[in-house]
């Protein structure tokens, strides 16, 4: 009786359904140095080219989304930062998005500058890494000390900002943490993308992009069409670069990618979409490098237009309680009446909670086992272009203090499905560069 590829996932299934034709098995991972310990790929070989490839995962399951029906809105925070652990700050982008959708919070515009910065700053710490350990695969040690270095200047923001370096749980239900020092911010943040990040740019680019070892590893090595990108749901800079026009921040907006988003008309950020034709590895390296000029242009225009006021909507819906005794029209036609309901759902400042009895009611009312968020019925998605594409949450809420169930689209696990197609025809030693192209994320992918 022929072994079935899923009896014993721990065995090496044997693949070659015709004998006669001299193929062989091989186990590539998952201890591995390409693979990090946590993807393990069966490859059926003719010699050392590779005629078929089965991906099997799980080496890294921690039951992140199940976490989500006993954790809430807010603690929530600190799994999704697991996920993406490259750039973790930009998951809490597309969680929170989704849960202040379902809330119906609004956030304000000086939460939304802030965010928008944090999250470009994530997308190019990814990238970032996502190069320097792709270079690194095919040999080049410097290129990896060129992108590893400099994401420390990004590990020093997030921790001013939220007081941890590598997984900052900073944004909250209708704004974030804590209020930062705007001059201190944004002294940081110039010194990076105006003296270290276009340093890192530069040296990767003098020492890769005519690298003549570099080109033919990655040249034509792991093509697809931009067809093959659409049917197989393919998204972020691995699409783009087989010519797919699409990017959540242009085609769904949110934060300062849309109209308006200072509530007094301005024009959403302005950037451009890197794409190219050839779909294979280099162009994906290359759009990612044109992503963190792109980054650093969008940061440009917000960085010294941080807007005064409130950060978190609980605090803007009392200023406007207070500031007048009619009845004011919020964003989206929402009354005072359900601004003053939604602000019940959301943490007050620690000024707040420390000075004022209301403030520290409010506090008690979420953080009380016996008490909590306070969410309608209902069922939402809300995503955000993260560095290696469309991340979503999808979350049903039964009205109770937690999720009934959350669901992640993580674009690791999508771009997974695509790798045997990838590396279909071609020899053993371009699985490291079409792994390394693509940048899966364990945790992304197994969740």
């Amino acid at each position: 009786m022929k072994q079935s590829l899923w009896d014993d996932p721990l065995a090496t299934p044997n693949l070659s359904s015709d004998p006669s034709k001299n193929l062989w098995t091989l186990n590539f991972g998952p201890q591995h140095p390409a693979t990090h310990t946590t993807i393990r790929l069966v490859l059926e070989l003719d010699g050392e080219r590779v005629v078929r490839c089965v991906p099997i995962i799980g080496y890294l399951h921690s039951g992140f989304e199940k976490n989500a029906e006993v954790l809430n809105y807010n603690q929530y925070a600190t799994i999704v930062d697991r996920m993406d652990y490259i750039s973790p700050i930009a998951n809490e982008i597309a969680w929170f998005r989704a849960a202040e959708t379902l809330f119906g919070v609004e956030i304000t515009p000086r939460c939304k500058v802030l965010r928008t910065i944090l999250g470009e700053l994530g997308r190019i710490q990814n990238h970032l890494l996502c190069v320097g350990a792709a270079a690194m695969d095919l040999g080049a040690l410097s290129a990896f000390l060129f992108g590893f270095n400099e994401r420390e200047a990004i590990n020093d923001i997030t921790e001013y900002v939220s007081g941890s370096r590598y997984h900052p749980s900073y944004f909250r239900l209708g704004g974030v943490m804590k209020e930062i020092d705007d001059q201190i911010f944004k002294t940081l943040v110039k010194t990076f993308i105006n003296d270290n990040l276009p340093r890192a740019i530069e040296d990767l680019e003098i020492l890769l992009n005519r690298n003549r070892i570099f080109i033919d590893r990655t040249k034509g090595i792991g093509a697809i069409t931009a067809e093959e990108a659409i049917n197989w749901s393919i998204s972020g800079p691995v699409a783009r670069a087989a010519g797919v026009l699409r990017d959540i921040r242009k085609d769904d907006p949110y934060l300062c990618f849309q109209d308006n988003w200072d509530d007094k008309g301005a024009k959403a950020i302005d950037f451009k979409v890197p794409i190219m034709k050839t779909g294979d590895c280099y162009a994906r390296y290359l759009v990612r490098l044109e992503e963190m000029k792109q980054s650093i242009f969008i940061i440009k225009q917000l960085i010294d237009n941080i807007p005064a006021g409130p950060i978190n909507a609980d605090d803007q819906s009392r200023d406007r309680e207070g500031a007048t005794g009619a009845v004011p029209v919020l964003p989206h036609g929402r009354s005072l009446t359900v601004a003053a309901q939604i602000s019940k759902n959301i943490l007050p400042p620690k000024s707040q909670t420390y000075g004022s009895i209301e403030g520290l009611i409010q506090h008690f009312e979420l953080i009380m086992t016996n008490r909590g968020f306070q969410p309608p019925r209902g069922e939402v998605y809300g995503c955000c272009e993260t560095a290696n594409g469309e991340l979503g949450y999808y979350l049903v809420s039964d009205g109770s203090p937690v999720p009934w169930r959350a669901r992640t689209r993580p674009p690791s696990f999508i771009h997974m499905s695509i790798l045997p197609k990838m590396v279909e025809g071609h020899m053993i030693s371009d699985v490291v560069a079409v792994l390394g192209s693509l940048n899966i994320i364990a945790a992304e992918l197994d969740r």
